[in-house]
């Protein structure tokens, strides 16, 4: 079950998903979902929005409430995950996923908690808008989703809320995948020959090679010819 998952992309779309969460903490393996946010995108404009408050089962830590600002009064009344989870699978589909920082954060809540709750895992490939702006942006010293709005000039207000993160994501989104269209195609064309995801050139003591962009969840390489 928990290797039923989609892969890992790394190209510009016009129909897919947007979306992010919020949660107790950092500890993917203990920390609590608190609100999940999506926003549907179709030819590249955003349509319709699905937004709710999870209630945790829990005390929020004052450390998350300091960075999200989501309290256990905001939460009280919230519907569990295991509502929550339903909905937002109905929701999403089977489309492409995109979020910041998705691969090793995001995504791992819903990998956790998706088998015991629908019964399966989250399959849908994704996005990470993360390894998309270190491609497309190298120049920057940081490619957090404030600093990418700061670049793109994408208004950060009320960041760190769910909704407005994926708000602003989708604009950050649309723009590195102009960026993205005009860049050499030779390394996003080639792909792994296990996963199937996109394979990206790394070095090597024996010289350079194509490593999957998913390692270390997949160990694929290809010699460069």
């Amino acid at each position: 079950m928990s290797q039923n998952r989609g892969k890992r992309l790394q190209k510009y779309v016009g129909d897919y998903i947007v979306f992010d969460l919020e949660t107790t903490g950092v500890r993917t393996d203990f920390d609590q979902i608190i609100e999940i946010s999506a926003i549907k995108v179709q030819d590249h404009q955003a349509g319709a929005q699905f937004s709710t408050l999870v209630n945790p089962g829990r005390r929020i830590p004052p450390g998350a409430t300091k960075v999200n600002g989501i309290t256990d009064e905001m939460v009280k009344d919230a519907p569990p995950l295991e509502k929550v989870l339903k909905d937002f699978a109905d929701f999403i589909g089977d489309e492409i996923l995109i979020g910041h920082n998705i691969h090793t954060f995001d995504l791992l809540f819903l990998y956790r908690d998706a088998p015991e709750i629908l019964g399966r895992s989250i399959a849908n490939d994704y996005i990470d808008t993360l390894y998309l702006a270190r491609k497309c942006l190298p120049q920057l010293p940081h490619h957090r989703l404030t600093d990418l709005a700061a670049y793109f000039d994408v208004d950060t207000a009320g960041a760190h809320r769910a909704l407005n993160d994926c708000v602003m994501n989708q604009i950050c989104y649309e723009e590195l995948g102009k960026i993205f269209q005009h860049q050499a195609p030779a390394q996003s064309d080639v792909l792994c020959p296990q996963c199937g995801s996109e394979m990206i050139r790394r070095k090597g003591k024996f010289g350079e090679f194509f490593g999957c962009s998913n390692f270390p969840r997949c160990r694929g390489t290809r010699k460069i010819v």
